[in-house]
């Protein structure tokens, strides 16, 4: 039996480690709340259409689902307004009550829907694009993060990196809570053979010619772990559809990395920075084991192991953003999410014949992202850093 002490001492510890994280997660949760206010079109620097799949529970408006666990994918649609004076990194939003949208972020219908007309429709939007824009973009979320966050994130992204395809929204149960940790992590688990099913219909079913994945912190587990049972199930390429695996400030153990990395036997690329402060919090709460997204060009014996085992890794530490917790700097780094909309529009994507150590393909620096012969790859130059080996 724990002492009081005992337990006092364990809740001053606890706190102690969320304290930080905790400045930043107070407030009403977000909601989708549809705006009532027709937007002025001179106010309005874009609009962003996206699908919806999700495990998440089905609520009443304008939560639309929870953070508790569905029995099967439910689907919806979301569309959005970009205000004029939205700056690329930054997610404007209101602290409280709806979006204003000559300066907010709005979201201007949410439809759910069932799965034969989502499966039309998204087949539709594919269909009506010219052959080299139809990919499908699968964004998945990390821990402590509500519909609407995911949502809105997702939304900015999209605009920012300029991506013309179909967006796809793959939202799990997370409570949206920083103490639900272990919580979000079995839900993360839940919805992997939902995640696989969804990713198989993408590229069955739609008419796309080919599917990238973009994974945030613990959506990256989900993510490896719907790969690795794929890959053990004899198609891991998704029909050969899959091309690009982005995993941002993955937290997932390094050894459990490595196990998921020997089945998946395919390209992905990591981005990483040392400076996560979120990652550092996960590091904690999982038995002082280093997670993934927190390694750096510094770990080099890491590195070199990691890179055989198929992943390049992309080094963001001295890259500087607007994020406290330096947790979403593929987001918030305007240079960094533009580079990943530009890898993704390439031929050759983001994660195949990647560069050698110490080709100069581009300088994020600068803003200059480049080609070399038929060869799409990316920087090698300050401040973000990727290390690479040939194979």
């Amino acid at each position: 039996m724990m002492t009081m002490r005992a337990a006092m001492r364990l809740r001053v510890l606890v706190w102690a480690v969320l304290a930080p994280l905790a400045l930043g997660a107070c407030g009403t949760p977000r909601v989708l709340q549809v705006n009532p206010t027709a937007s002025v079109p001179a106010d309005i620097a874009g609009t962003v259409e996206m699908f919806v799949a999700t495990t998440r529970e089905a609520s009443s408006e304008p939560v639309y689902f929870n953070g508790e666990r569905g029995p099967r994918l439910a689907f919806a649609r979301l569309d959005f307004t970009v205000p004029r004076a939205h700056k690329t990194g930054e997610l404007e939003l209101p602290d409280s009550g709806p979006s204003d949208p000559a300066k907010h972020f709005a979201v201007t219908n949410v439809q759910r829907l069932d799965l034969a007309p989502i499966v039309a429709d998204v087949r539709r939007e594919i269909l009506k694009r010219p052959a080299s824009q139809r990919d499908v973009l699968v964004f998945v979320h990390g821990f402590n993060t509500n519909f609407a966050d995911a949502a809105y994130r997702f939304a900015q992204i999209i605009h920012d990196s300029g991506f013309k395809g179909v967006p796809v929204l793959f939202t799990w149960p997370s409570r949206g809570q920083l103490l639900a940790y272990p919580y979000d992590r079995e839900s993360a688990y839940y919805s992997r053979d939902f995640l696989e099913l969804n990713l198989r219909a993408i590229a069955r079913d739609l008419g796309t010619t080919r599917m990238d994945i973009l994974a945030h912190s613990m959506g990256t587990l989900l993510t490896l772990e719907s790969l690795r049972q794929a890959s053990i199930r004899g198609d891991g390429t998704f029909g050969g559809k899959l091309r690009d695996v982005i995993l941002a400030a993955p937290d997932v153990d390094l050894d459990v990395f490595r196990t998921q990395m020997r089945e998946i036997k395919r390209p992905v690329t990591v981005f990483v920075s040392a400076d996560d402060r979120a990652l550092d919090f996960s590091r904690r709460f999982a038995g002082d084991k280093t997670r993934l997204g927190a390694v750096s060009a510094k770990d080099t014996e890491i590195i070199a192991e990691l890179e055989k085992l198929g992943a390049r890794i992309i080094d963001l530490s001295e890259v500087a953003s607007g994020d406290p917790l330096n947790h979403s700097k593929f987001a918030s780094s305007p240079k960094v999410v533009q580079m990943i909309g530009q890898r993704l529009q390439a031929d050759g994507g983001i994660a195949t014949a990647g560069p050698q150590l110490g080709d100069r393909l581009g300088d994020i620096a600068g803003g200059v992202v480049g080609t070399v012969g038929s060869t799409v790859g990316l920087v090698v130059t300050a401040p973000v850093t990727i290390i690479s080996g040939g194979r």
